[in-house]
């Protein structure tokens, strides 16, 4: 048994995977970047990914140092997050909508030894740099050139070797290898510190409830620097499984679909709000979509409208998973689950338990406290995710303690489900509105105003009111510029899907509504904005 435990612990790591895959598949295709007219197989793949090994190892890289990386998707995203794992270390993305404030929180928080930026994003990294109490040894430019402040990419690993780096130590699963930094909607944001197995068993978790294997081609539309981008067909899984990955650095409907015809993509990675742009240009132009075996969503759940639409217009396999920074996906639901549980997130993931328990003002619920499975009852999600949670966060006790109980994260989602426990989420407990005592989610709102005709999207959100306490309000993208909000608020009187008390009192016509990296849509963020309009006059009422 200690054989088989000193075994399994150094072997079944990420790595041995990717290195498997590098002996196997040499001159397969491992990644296509169409900016640059440009393919690796493993082969040459693992040839860039020594190089950078290397360089930061000439840099003074030991176990569990960090390389940081601000940086949209693109070859070398793709060779440090492989090259820290190879040396020991811990690949950190930062997301590229970051702050100079924000990014220098990330800095002082993970004190990384190296950090690679693009060029455009040059401004931002030197302002927090300057900002940050730590400095890296080394500040990397991708796309740019060499100067006093920065060393540009080619340079810093133009001579160094592309031979295997010298072994140094065993890996081991535990070991931490990746850290992504939630998004922090609310507060600062948190490390997540993804160890070696939770990375093989993401990369399992996809690789089954596609299925994928080593003969499809992949693309993800959304950054890597989030859980969805880097283990969705991103990098993780892509390179454990022998797949090709293709590189979208930046997102278009008409070039995600050209991508499609012309690389013979079997798999598309997105957002509901790209499934959408998708929808609308396919109908615009015909492309080829003969190879598609499926489209994935993450991020918010699919309305039932958007996902039948899907379905006729792009391909009938529409696939949406929900999770979390901390646990991936969690939830799956998959083309055999539609169309009669469209608008749903779909039921637990093969090794995930996910379950709605109770609410209380004073206390959280205990796992075994839940609400009835009668899709009426609302209650919090919580989710035990073993395989693919580290259940900690980096440097950060007091978050840990507060986010996770009894091996379950409570994850602040509120949500309902069924006999089958299929989940419908309906906001967050800080998006609830409390319009005259009634508890109103801004899930449910959205979904009828999205099926009118007219409507692009919306969010639905909330203002004060000194009688009701908060009246329910909504920002609309039209379709068509004829929309009026009494046209609206006729259709919510007249739906039989919400209460006539939850129909919107205040409505805004906008050009677009606030999302997240990982397309969220962001409720606290036009809560805001809703107040300041109220004050301003700008908020029209029916």
């Amino acid at each position: 048994m200690n054989d088989f435990k000193k075994i399994f612990e150094s072997r079944y790591t990420w790595i041995e995977g990717y290195m498997r895959n590098v002996r196997r598949y040499p001159s397969k295709p491992a990644m296509i970047y169409p900016d640059k007219d440009r393919v690796w197989n493993y082969s040459e793949l693992n040839s860039d990914v020594n190089r950078l090994a290397n360089a930061l190892l000439g840099d003074g890289f030991k176990r569990q140092d960090v390389v940081m990386i601000q940086l949209l998707n693109c070859p070398e995203f793709a060779f440090a997050y492989v090259a820290a794992q190879k040396i020991h270390g811990v690949c950190c993305p930062a997301s590229y909508r970051l702050s100079a404030g924000e990014l220098a929180y990330n800095i002082d928080d993970s004190k990384p030894l190296v950090l690679i930026f693009d060029v455009s994003f040059r401004d931002t990294v030197l302002e927090a740099v300057a900002m940050a109490a730590h400095r890296p040894k080394s500040i990397v430019i991708v796309g740019g050139e060499s100067d006093g402040d920065v060393v540009s990419y080619a340079d810093y690993v133009g001579d160094k070797s592309v031979e295997e780096p010298p072994y140094t130590c065993d890996y081991n699963i535990y070991d931490e290898t990746t850290r992504l930094y939630t998004s922090g909607t609310t507060g600062r944001p948190k490390g997540v510190s993804l160890t070696s197995i939770n990375e093989v068993l993401s990369a399992h978790d996809v690789m089954m409830h596609f299925p994928m294997s080593y003969k499809d081609i992949t693309m993800n539309t959304t950054p890597w620097f989030h859980r969805g981008g880097i283990h969705c067909a991103g990098p993780c899984t892509i390179f454990y499984a022998g797949a090709t990955l293709v590189i979208m650095s930046k997102f278009s409907a008409s070039t995600t679909l050209r991508f499609v015809a012309r690389y013979k993509i079997t798999f598309v990675i997105g957002v509901p709000t790209v499934l959408e742009e998708l929808a609308d240009e396919q109908e615009r132009n015909s492309y080829d979509l003969a190879t598609l075996k499926g489209i994935v969503t993450m991020g918010s759940p699919l309305e039932r409208s958007a996902c039948i639409r899907y379905q006729k217009v792009l391909t009938p396999n529409i696939f949406n998973g929900y999770g979390t920074t901390e646990t991936f996906w969690n939830t799956f639901l998959r083309p055999f689950d539609l169309p009669e549980n469209a608008g749903t997130a779909g039921s637990s993931c093969v090794d995930d338990d996910v379950r709605v328990v109770k609410v209380y003002e004073d206390r959280r619920a205990e796992p075994e406290d839940l609400v009835a499975q009668d899709s009426t009852e609302v209650g919090e999600v919580i989710i035990c995710s073993p395989a693919k949670s580290p259940y900690k966060y980096y440097n950060n006790d007091v978050e840990t303690e507060a986010k996770y109980y009894k091996d379950f994260i409570y994850t602040n989602d509120l949500a309902v489900w069924d006999k089958n426990q299929f989940i419908t989420i309906v906001g967050r407990k800080d998006d609830m509105i409390i319009s005259s005592g009634e508890n109103i989610y801004p899930t449910e709102v959205e979904a009828v105003l999205n099926t009118h005709p007219k409507v692009k999207d919306c969010i639905v959100t909330s203002v004060p009111d000194k009688m009701r306490g908060q009246l329910v309000t909504a920002y609309v993208v039209r379709n068509d510029d004829s929309l009026t909000p009494e046209e609206l608020d006729e259709y919510c009187k007249q739906s039989p899907e919400i209460a006539n008390f939850k129909r919107p009192r205040f409505y805004r016509f906008v050009a677009q509504i606030p999302f997240s990296a990982t397309g969220k849509k962001l409720h606290v963020k036009i809560k805001d904005t809703a107040a300041r309009d109220l004050k301003n006059g700008l908020l029209y009422r029916v």
